[in-house]
């Protein structure tokens, strides 16, 4: 097998290592918040705030959750492959490459939508600094800087957009229907929706909903689209084996 080139070896050797911290990192943060939101259902004062398992089912309905769940699966296995084939100097499997562009998408949306749209919101007693922070701006950060420099990072084609996109639609469309089924643990109202700007009873009806979703829609497209574009300039394609020649 071939081995690492020179240049850039200490970095390549490391890079797994970096992926594997982050992503212990990220499950950490997301534990803390499980954590941190059964315990304030567990003190509340209503019965519909101290039902356990819809406070989990709701936590994990999170796209922030959910985002960084994909982060952490994807850093962990890339850093995985990364180790098994460390004397190779191959490039990532086609799978692994969607995995990522698809994480990266979610995340760097995820950064963006909080802290544009979000950050304003109090957290005392819903979260802590680090765990918020490492959610919304530490992870989303090392997913990017993961895509600009990540070692053996294969270029994916413009098809794998449409990969990308699949399961913020179908988020979407979830969150949406399940809404008007959940009493809203904080509130008793007869909804939850997890973040306001999907709530039409903040947003004067669906519309103003609707015109929240077309702009996360776009920014979703536009940073999978840039993800793949990045890939694409510092990408390689799968090496072709040698053809060996007789003299």
């Amino acid at each position: 097998m071939a081995r690492y080139p020179d240049r850039g070896g200490t970095m390549i050797r490391r890079w797994p290592y970096a992926r594997l911290l982050a992503a212990a990192l990220g499950a950490a943060a997301i534990i803390r918040q499980l954590l941190l939101t059964i315990g304030n259902a567990r003190a509340a004062d209503t019965p519909w705030a101290a039902h356990v398992p819809t406070v989990v089912a709701n936590f994990f309905s999170y796209f922030t959750i959910l985002s960084n769940l994909s982060a952490v699966v994807a850093l962990t296995i890339g850093a995985i492959w990364m180790l098994r084939t460390r004397r190779s100097a191959s490039v990532e499997p086609a799978w692994i490459a969607v995995l990522f562009l698809c994480a990266t998408t979610y995340m760097v949306v995820t950064g963006l939508v909080y802290n544009l749209l979000l950050r304003s919101i109090p957290i005392a007693g819903l979260s802590d600094a680090w765990t918020n922070e490492t959610l919304h701006v530490i992870i989303p950060a090392v997913m990017l800087l993961d895509a600009v420099f990540a070692p053996r990072r294969r270029a994916l084609g413009w098809g794998a957009l449409g990969i990308a996109v699949v399961f913020p639609i179908l988020w979407a469309g979830y969150t949406l229907i399940r809404a008007n089924l959940i009493t809203g643990p904080a509130t008793g109202n007869p909804w939850w929706y997890p973040y306001p700007f999907l709530d039409p009873h903040l947003q004067g009806g669906y519309l103003g909903v609707a015109a929240y979703i077309v702009g996360i829609a776009a920014a979703i497209i536009g940073v999978a689209a840039g993800v793949i574009a990045i890939g694409r300039v510092r990408g390689t394609l799968p090496t072709a084996r040698p053809v060996s020649s007789r003299a």
